[in-house]
C-alpha cells in the first residue's frame, strides 16, 4: 500500500444488523459498504471468513479455504425459490445485540439443508452449470473440505475428532475415501452446496465495495485447527505423531493478555516439508484469499521468524520454547502471488504483517526484509514512556494504526480501567480533556504518518466493556457482539468523513511524498 493514505472500519460481517440471529451477506452488508462511502472510508477490515471453532472464534476454522456457511445470507435463497417467506421467519431466541450461536446454528443450517434439497431437484440449467464450474474450479481444496465435514457429521460428535474416525479414513487410505465419498455422495454435495452460495455471495459484496473505492482486508491465522480438512488431508505437513495427533501445539508465552501465556491448541508446522514442495499449500491458500480480498493481514507474523512451541500435553503456554520459523525464505517463494507476476492482478504488496505481542529485533528485521507494514495499537502507547514504538510520533509510514483491535477492549471500556496516573499521561500527550476518548484517538490515529487508520466499529459507536469482540484466553462468552441500524446515528459518519478529508485518507487525495 505504498503512497496512499487510507481509513477504515473494522467489523466483522456477523457483527451486522439483520433479522437471522448474526449478521451475513445481505442487505445490511450492503448498507454497511454505503455507510463507509459517506464516512469517506477506504477500508473495510474483517476477521477470518472461514467457519468458527471452539468457543465460536473465527480463528479455529474447519478450513482454511471454506467460507462460513452460516454469513450466507437465506433472503437470497428464498428470492432464487428455494426457500420460501415461512421458511426464514426469524426464531424467537434471536437477539439484536448478540450472536446466539447455537440458535442460529440450528436455524441457519436447516434452512440451508432445505435449500440445496430444492435446488438439486429442480435441476435449472444455467444455475447449476455454475454450481459445476465451481466445483470444477475449486476441486483442490473443495472435495476434501465436503468429504471431511460429511464424515465428521456420520463418524463425529461433540469432542469427536478425525483421529478417532476408523483407521482407514483418519488414515486417508485410497479405497476407503473413494468409498467413504461414494456413500456420502448427497451429504458431500450439500457442502459443496453451502460454498458455493458463500462465495458468490461474498464476492458480491466485494464487488460492491470495490465499485465503490473501498477495499476489503481480510484476515488469515497463520495456524489452522487440528480439526480441520487441511490437517486431516495433508497429515505430512503438520507436526503429528503416528496416530495423528499434534505432537506440539502453537500459542504464546505470557504476554500482556494472560500471565499463563495462550494455549491456543493448533498443531505446529513441518516447516521443512513445506520447503520441499515450494510452500504450495501457503501459496495455494493466499492465492484463494487474495480472490476473497484486496489485502489480507497476517496473523502473528512473528511465528514466521520463530514460533511458541508448546508440549500438547500442557495444560498452559508457560512451559514452551522458541522454535526458529521459515523466515524470509518463506515470504520470497509467495511474493510472486502478492506482486502479481504469477498471473494475479498486479497490484501493491497486499499484506498487514499482525507484529504484536514480543517482537525482537529479527522479528522486525524480517518484516522489514519482506516490505509489509507493520501494526500500531494505541491503547499500548501510554505507558509513560516517550521511546514507546505505540506513540504516534514513533511511527513509521510503513504501519496501520488501530485504536485497538478485535482482542482489546473498546476504548471507552479501556479508558474506564486505566489508572488515573495513565489518563492523565494520555491528556497531557494528546491534549485532550478524554471526555471523548474514542474520538481522541481516532483523530490522534487519522492523523498520525500510518499508511492506514482502522478502528474498530465499537469505538465509532462509544461503546463499552460489554461490547467487546474477544478478551484472549477466556473460552466462552466472546464473538457474539452485534450492533443495530438505530445506534448509528448521522454525525458518525460526518466527524468521520471530516476526519479523512482533513488527514489526506479519502479516495480522491493527494499522495504523499515520505
Amino acid at each position: 500500500m505504498p503512497g496512499k493514505r487510507y481509513g477504515g472500519i473494522l467489523l466483522h460481517p456477523t457483527s451486522l444488523p439483520g433479522p437471522h440471529g448474526s449478521g451475513d451477506l445481505g442487505p445490511s452488508a450492503h448498507h454497511f459498504i454505503d455507510w463507509l462511502v459517506a464516512a469517506k472510508q477506504t477500508l473495510w477490515q474483517v476477521l477470518p471468513l472461514g467457519g468458527i471453532g471452539p468457543g465460536n472464534s473465527p480463528y479455529m476454522s474447519p478450513s482454511a479455504f471454506a467460507g462460513n456457511e452460516l454469513l450466507i445470507d437465506l433472503t437470497q435463497l428464498r428470492d432464487a425459490g428455494w426457500l420460501t417467506a415461512i421458511d426464514i421467519e426469524p426464531d424467537p431466541l434471536f437477539r439484536e445485540d448478540r450472536v446466539n450461536y447455537p440458535a442460529i446454528q440450528r436455524f441457519r443450517m436447516s434452512r440451508l439443508r432445505l435449500a440445496s434439497e430444492r435446488f438439486f431437484a429442480e435441476r435449472h440449467p444455467d444455475s447449476h452449470n455454475g454450481f459445476d464450474e465451481f466445483c470444477a474450479h475449486h476441486e483442490d481444496w473443495l472435495d476434501d473440505y465436503a468429504l471431511f465435514r460429511a464424515l465428521d457429521r456420520n463418524h463425529g460428535g461433540i469432542d469427536r475428532v478425525w483421529q478417532h474416525w476408523p483407521a482407514p479414513i483418519a488414515q486417508r487410505k485410497p479405497k476407503a475415501l473413494r468409498d467413504a465419498a461414494i456413500s456420502l455422495a448427497d451429504e458431500c454435495r450439500f457442502w459443496k452446496f453451502c460454498q458455493w452460495c458463500f462465495h458468490i455471495q461474498w464476492l458480491a459484496v466485494k464487488r460492491y465495495a470495490n465499485d465503490r473505492g473501498i477495499k476489503i482486508v481480510g484476515d488469515i491465522p497463520i495456524f489452522v485447527s487440528a480439526h480441520s480438512a487441511d490437517v486431516w488431508a495433508h497429515q505430512k505437513l503438520f507436526d503429528l505423531d503416528d496416530k495423528g495427533y499434534p505432537r506440539v501445539i502453537a500459542g504464546v508465552p505470557p504476554d500482556y493478555f494472560s500471565e499463563t501465556g495462550q494455549r491456543w491448541g493448533n498443531p505446529l508446522y513441518r516447516w521443512p516439508e513445506h520447503a520441499r514442495d515450494g510452500y504450495r499449500w501457503w501459496c495455494a491458500r493466499l492465492r484463494a484469499m487474495l480472490s476473497l480480498c484486496d489485502i489480507v493481514r497476517i496473523d502473528h507474523f512473528r511465528g514466521f521468524e520463530s514460533y511458541w512451541e508448546i508440549p500438547a500435553q500442557s495444560k498452559t503456554a508457560i512451559n514452551g520454547s522458541w522454535k526458529p520459523g521459515p523466515g524470509l525464505n518463506f515470504f520470497n517463494a509467495i511474493r510472486p502471488i502478492l506482486t502479481g507476476t504469477d498471473g494475479q492482478s498486479a497490484d501493491a504488496l497486499r499484506i498487514i504483517a499482525e507484529d504484536l505481542g514480543i517482537i525482537t529485533a529479527p522479528v522486525n528485521a524480517l518484516r522489514t526484509a519482506a516490505g509489509f507494514p507493520g501494526m500500531r495499537i494505541l491503547q499500548f502507547a501510554f505507558d509513560g514512556k516517550s521511546d514507546n514504538l505505540y506513540q504516534p510520533h514513533n511511527f513509521a509510514p510503513n504501519t496501520v494504526v488501530y485504536t485497538g483491535t478485535h482482542d482489546n477492549d473498546t476504548t471507552v471500556g479501556w479508558w474506564q480501567t486505566l489508572p488515573a496516573v495513565q489518563q492523565d499521561h494520555v491528556r497531557r500527550y494528546l491534549g485532550i480533556s478524554g471526555e471523548m476518548i474514542q474520538w481522541d484517538l481516532i483523530r490522534a490515529a487519522t492523523a498520525s504518518v500510518a499508511i492506514a487508520a482502522i478502528v474498530p466499529m465499537q469505538d465509532v459507536l462509544g461503546l463499552d466493556s460489554e461490547h467487546r469482540m474477544n478478551q484472549p484466553g477466556q473460552p466462552d462468552g466472546f464473538w457474539e457482539w452485534r450492533f443495530a441500524w438505530r445506534q448509528v446515528e448521522s454525525w458518525h459518519a460526518e466527524r468521520l468523513a471530516e476526519l479523512a478529508t482533513l488527514y489526506g485518507r479519502t479516495a480522491d487525495a493527494p499522495i504523499p511524498s515520505f
